[in-house]
């Protein structure tokens, strides 16, 4: 069965045809889905895309974590559903709750937009399932706001958990330990500033994007044949 996954589109978000093509490349049957509705218990997972969800006012993430579709974001994460989100995803994933930290500005204060070597630090997340501990991955990275920072017990935390995703191989925007990416402590929620879309095809440059949808995909499959076996 084709994995149905939600891709949430935010006034103000301009990822999301990318990342529903990319998935839909993948296999999965992708729908787009406004800030403003319910997701539907049909779906398989979730993707937040990058972007400026309500113009970044106040904050990047801080108007859309109220919005309507994150009481299903939140809903489906509990179920163990694969929630990802991409760049602005990942901060909103933030301002919400559902994962430890925040999104500074950069620390050279200057937007980056180029591809970006990242190492794989964890195997056991919803973007990851499948991968090589210490793989390296070139994935482009399109941001004023991602220089990830958290608590020193924070920090010990998700070291502790497994939690540390994806590492910048050289770190360029200041990140705290050259973190990329995070996830909960469940490993079903995931936040990563590098965008996967955008490395999906050898015409934008490179395809290592298409393994961390793929994992995405395979983390879906996986709760689908638990469902069954559940229902047996």
């Amino acid at each position: 069965m084709r994995p149905k996954i939600a891709v949430v589109r935010f006034p103000g978000t301009n990822c999301e045809f990318d990342v529903a093509r990319a998935l839909e490349r993948l296999g999965a049957s992708a729908v787009i889905v406004w800030h403003d509705q319910k997701i539907d218990g049909d779906f398989d997972g979730v993707v937040l895309p990058g972007g400026f969800a309500h113009g970044d006012y106040l904050r990047p993430g801080a108007i859309a974590r109220f919005s309507k579709v994150m009481e299903s974001v939140r809903d489906m994460a509990e179920a163990g559903r694969p929630i990802l989100g991409i760049c602005n995803g990942f901060q909103i994933l933030c301002e919400a709750g559902l994962l430890p930290g925040v999104l500074h500005k950069n620390e050279n204060l200057r937007f980056i937009c180029r591809p970006v070597d990242v190492r794989v630090d964890s195997t056991r997340t919803a973007v990851t399932i499948g991968l090589s501990l210490g793989e390296v991955l070139r994935i482009p990275i399109n941001h004023f706001e991602g220089n990830y920072r958290c608590s020193r017990d924070e920090l010990e935390a998700l070291r502790r958990g497994d939690r540390i995703v994806l590492r910048y191989v050289d770190n360029p925007n200041g990140s705290t330990d050259s973190i990329a990416g995070v996830c909960n402590e469940a490993g079903n929620v995931v936040g990563l500033m590098p965008h996967p879309e955008r490395a999906s095809d050898e015409l934008l440059g490179g395809t290592d994007g298409r393994k961390l949808l793929s994992a995405f995909l395979r983390w879906t499959a996986r709760n689908q044949a638990n469902d069954d076996i559940g229902a047996v």
